[in-house]
């Protein structure tokens, strides 16, 4: 009987392409084809809030969570925690301080020049730069940093200003401290998110 496999396709191709289409119900993830890129997946809830024809630019910043620079990234991050919180002063908030902040980060972290003192218990660490806006961020972390990481987890952290720059000395396991080196050790504790909220509120607690 031929007719009878025609008849069956004929049936299952509507079901077959409705298979195919993402809809706004279901338990199942929604899946959208960007030509040969990856497949970028949709959560339902997001598809339902959104719409059965979300272009996929809209779809693919559902998912992607890198903001596509650090510094950037960080400021969005604080800009959106500020817009979610009902309480928020805006005629307090700086967002400018914290991008400023970020600049004496990306100065200290990159283009500061770091040398290496061994001491008893631990190391002392001179940082310094022959460009002045590098100095006044390598003065502006340090100093901010000894202040609130000094005693914490046993190591003692004195800073001060010296030409050029500052110098770090920290003290307690002297073999952590000096394989950590400088950079480790400023990035010791979570107090930098904190950090960056305090400022973005217009508080700064590290004014300079």
């Amino acid at each position: 009987m031929k007719p009878i496999p025609l008849l069956l396709a004929a049936v299952a191709l509507p079901h077959f392409a409705l298979a195919q289409e993402p809809t706004a119900h279901g338990n199942a993830q929604h899946m959208m084809h960007t030509g040969d890129a990856a497949d970028v997946v949709v959560p339902d809830s997001l598809t339902a809030r959104t719409g059965h024809n979300m272009d996929h630019s809209a779809a693919a910043s559902a998912v992607v969570t890198q903001g596509g620079q650090g510094a950037f990234a960080a400021i969005q991050e604080i800009v959106a925690r500020l817009m979610a919180d009902p309480e928020t002063d805006w005629s307090r908030v700086d967002i400018e301080a914290l991008r400023q902040h970020l600049i004496d980060m990306d100065n200290v972290t990159l283009r500061a020049a770091v040398e290496t003192e061994t001491v008893e218990g631990g190391a002392r660490f001179l940082v310094t730069s022959k460009d002045p806006s590098v100095t006044a961020s390598i003065r502006a972390m340090v100093l901010a940093h000894a202040a609130t990481m000094d005693g914490l987890e046993g190591r003692r952290m004195q800073a001060e200003k010296i030409p050029g720059g500052a110098a770090l000395t920290v003290t307690g396991d002297p073999v952590r401290i000096r394989a950590l080196s400088f950079i480790g050790l400023m990035t010791i504790g979570m107090h930098h998110q904190a950090h960056h909220l305090a400022l973005a509120s217009g508080k700064n607690p590290h004014r300079h």
